[in-house]
């Protein structure tokens, strides 16, 4: 470790350029998971951090494509079940394969979505993609200041919260730590949503008694991820159902992220860490 905490072991010859106002020696969360995905967009700081979380959960590359797989799975129902036109992805991450934009516009055309992150990488990568698409924008904001977000006249451009909206946080909540109040901020989220509107939450878990093996994964993953990004919590079932406050959850509710309306063509395999993340959509009635 270098000064503050940074870890200051060279990159590889092969890391992507650095953008301006980048510090490729300090681990992105954005990053780390574009790791586990397969991704070429992280650096040497990001991947160490990432094999450190492999030695703990050696299917946390399992966990990460489930991860995608249920952001499909959630969309493709908002879009041709309920019949949603427009989302707002919160804490998006890195652009890759099956973006939410990509998913609704292939059943409507006409879907509007908003990306919000606050990594500078995110939001070149997500800007660069969407350079030709006039109903999808990349907006920068913290998930930890909401009224930030919800008052942003460019999402408010494209986001009608007087008609049902798809809101997506998928593996983001996790990162906010309880003194932020992630209770506070969820309530304030929802606080727009029109009768219609859907959720969707990916969060980490830690299972306890129930589970005791997953548990002591998750003590031990929550320690290793604070100690190197700084964020990460693993709640329990009680407190990862309390973001979705008086929503109805949609069918086969808060379950283990592969189990959410998986099809055999889905199945992910997950030993180690199945009971390590719940997924759940929840409807505004």
């Amino acid at each position: 470790m270098g000064e503050n905490g940074k870890i200051t072991e060279p990159s590889d010859a092969g890391d992507p350029p650095v953008p301006p106002g980048i510090d490729p020696t300090v681990p992105s969360i954005a990053r780390v998971y574009d790791y586990f995905l397969g991704g070429k967009d992280n650096y040497a700081v990001d991947r160490k951090v990432a094999e450190e979380a492999l030695k703990i959960a050696p299917d946390a590359r399992e966990a990460g494509r489930a991860n995608r797989t249920f952001l499909r799975r959630a969309v493709e129902y908002m879009t041709a079940e309920a019949g949603i036109c427009q989302f707002l992805d919160l804490g998006s991450g890195l652009p890759t394969q099956g973006n939410v934009h990509e998913i609704a516009q292939a059943i409507a055309p006409e879907a509007r979505v908003v990306y919000v992150d606050n990594d500078p990488v995110v939001l070149a990568h997500g800007r660069a993609l969407l350079t030709t698409n006039d109903v999808t924008t990349v907006v920068d904001g913290d998930i930890r200041r909401p009224a930030e977000i919800l008052e942003n006249p460019e999402v408010l451009e494209f986001i009608d919260f007087s008609k049902p909206v798809g809101m997506l946080l998928v593996s983001v909540l996790h990162h906010v730590n309880d003194d932020e109040d992630p209770e506070g901020i969820m309530k304030r989220f929802r606080s727009v949503l029109a009768p219609g509107s859907h959720l969707a939450i990916v969060h980490f878990h830690n299972p306890g008694d129930e589970h005791p093996e997953a548990s002591e994964i998750a003590i031990e993953a929550e320690r290793d991820f604070n100690r190197n990004l700084g964020t990460g919590r693993w709640r329990t079932r009680t407190e990862i159902a309390g973001y979705f406050g008086d929503m109805e959850l949609i069918e086969p509710g808060l379950v283990p992220l592969a189990d959410w309306r998986s099809e055999p063509e889905d199945l992910i395999r997950q030993d180690v860490t199945r009971y390590n993340v719940l997924a759940g959509v929840g409807r505004r009635r």
